[in-house]
């Protein structure tokens, strides 16, 4: 099996995404956890261009990688100065890094206009530099920037830039496509004329997704002779990103026949997708191949049916083999068989036909046409689930509940209090909070009457708030604007989970109660749950 050589450079190109910031700690952890999937390189950022990177290569010298190489980047010299005396690249052989990667102009009007120099010129900043590093790295990589874009303008001089790193020492030269702007067939036919210019060369590719093309032209690359993919973890990189290598590795491995990670490494590739999103506190993108929330995840009653039969029906691979898996979500486009499976995951085994599965299918089409979002909120749809079966007790009532938003002072934060009435066994509790807002309020009085009863309350955290306005909903009532149905949906957690619930109404603090409520008796169903299986155990 051939090997390709995964680069990752999301410490460094990654961080040029419009909402990506990391500190030097925040690189260090993520390095680690690339060190641990396996990658050949670490591309760790510019040591010189700013402290951040700097101390990140200073703090990398107390690492020691198990897979990984750990890569420093920077650019040719000034075009007025030398190799020796330049401080980007002396800050390159300071970092101490095994492998050095420098880029340079490939593409002439860079080079013209850019850096307003002639290609002659360019040329030895190329050689210059790259001989200058030569003795400083255990491998030397040459990137040549816009180099698909130049091949077209400009074949011979391109070309010349890739020799003149060959004869300088470069071990690799990477091929860019940095505006990402080239087809899968510009880069399988621009390869296959590098290697016969060139056949002594190895190549690497590194492209951008401004075509929503990244991966393709990646893949297309390998195999026309690239021998290294660069890319970034979900794609992070700048405008539209770069290729994203969690799609790039299930691709190699899965489909075309390639090793890119160690044996067994494959099925770190959905935890490390999330981990990285959760460090650079960005959302993961659900719906992305491989390692998305949603990637084997089916809602339509059809498609449930199949794949409880057989997966392979709505699934190109198994999830499990890139460390994800399967998921049935519940809608009003779901079936019996919807039900069924989601009645085991809960633990009871269910029939079709039963009159229960019937009777939870309509009220579950009914209240999603009113509004509720199940597949979002699977807390509620348990409980919903578990209360009509008798397996949820009611832990408590709210009998009233008033909100109080008043503003003493023109300038001055709204002060707000709520106030609840609750039943809780045979004992009412009168009591009331302040809190940031309406709903924080209610949180804090809702807690503060039960929490006597319930003190294994003081473990769970609001952990997310959203609103949506349902423009469809009440449409005949002509409820819009700020008329309109709202959807709130909490997610909250504790130590060991999170879960999210769902209200719905015309009137949002109504519907952020509906949520609130479900989320403390969700908390406290699952808590009796996990007493009963331990009691079990014990008997």
């Amino acid at each position: 099996m051939n090997t390709i050589q995964i680069y990752d450079t999301t410490l460094r190109d990654g961080t040029q995404s419009e909402e990506l910031n990391l500190s030097t700690e925040d690189k260090l952890r993520i390095a680690t956890r690339l060190d641990q999937l396996g990658v050949a390189y670490i591309e760790g950022g510019w040591p010189g261009s700013n402290p951040k990177d700097k101390r990140f290569f200073a703090e990398m010298k107390q690492y020691q990688l198990s897979t990984a190489k750990l890569a420093a980047f920077g650019s040719t010299h000034a075009a007025k100065g030398t190799a020796e005396s330049d401080a980007n690249l002396l800050a390159l052989i300071e970092s101490e890094a095994p492998v050095l990667t420098i880029f340079g102009k490939t593409w002439d009007i860079h080079v013209t206009d850019a850096l307003k120099i002639t290609l002659e010129r360019n040329l030895e900043l190329i050689r210059d530099s790259l001989a200058f590093l030569r003795p400083h790295a255990d491998e030397l990589f040459y990137d040549a920037e816009h180099f698909f874009d130049g091949y077209k303008k400009n074949a011979d001089y391109a070309i010349s830039c890739l020799q003149m790193a060959m004869d300088a020492g470069a071990d690799l030269l990477v091929l860019c496509d940095t505006n990402g702007g080239s087809l899968p067939e510009e880069i399988a036919a621009i390869m296959d004329t590098v290697r016969e210019r060139l056949p002594k060369a190895r190549l690497g590719i590194h492209v951008h997704n401004d075509c929503e093309l990244a991966v393709a032209n990646s893949l297309a690359a390998v195999r026309h002779g690239a021998v290294q993919v660069q890319g970034t973890i979900n794609g992070y990189g700048e405008r539209c990103g770069n290729a994203n290598l969690c799609s790039i590795i299930g691709n190699l491995e899965l489909k075309m026949g390639y090793s890119c990670l160690p044996q067994g490494h494959l099925e770190r590739l959905t935890d490390t997708s999330a981990f990285v999103a959760e460090v650079a506190n960005l959302r993961c993108f659900k719906r992305q191949p491989y390692t998305g929330q949603s990637a084997f995840t089916h809602k339509g009653g059809v498609h449930v049916a199949a794949v409880r039969r057989n997966p392979r029906t709505y699934e190109h691979i198994e999830p499990e083999l890139v460390g994800n898996k399967q998921r049935i979500i519940l809608s009003d486009l779901a079936g019996q068989s919807n039900i069924l499976f989601k009645a085991k995951q809960y633990g009871f085994e269910l029939d079709k036909g039963d009159p229960f599965v019937l009777e939870l299918l309509t009220e579950l089409k009914n209240r999603e046409d009113q509004g509720y979002e199940y597949s979002a909120a699977e807390a509620s749809y348990e409980l919903l689930v578990n209360r009509v079966l008798g397996r949820a007790r009611n832990y408590f009532r709210l009998m009233s509940f008033r909100i109080l938003d008043s503003v003493f002072t023109e300038g001055v934060e709204p002060f707000t209090e709520a106030t609840v009435m609750l039943r809780v066994g045979g004992m009412v509790e009168h009591t009331a909070a302040t809190g940031k807002g309406p709903v924080n309020a209610m949180d804090c009085a809702l807690r503060k009457g039960l929490e006597r009863f319930y003190p294994n309350l003081n473990e769970m955290r609001l952990m997310d708030f959203k609103v949506r306005v349902l423009a469809v909903a009440n449409k005949e009532e002509g409820h819009s604007g700020t008329a309109s149905v709202v959807r709130v949906l909490i997610e909250s957690g504790d130590q060991k989970s999170r879960w999210t619930t769902v209200g719905v109404s015309y009137n949002i603090i109504e519907a952020s109660r509906q949520a609130l409520e479900d989320s403390i008796n969700y908390k406290l169903f699952k808590d009796d749950q996990k007493k009963l299986t331990q009691a079990i155990r014990e008997i």
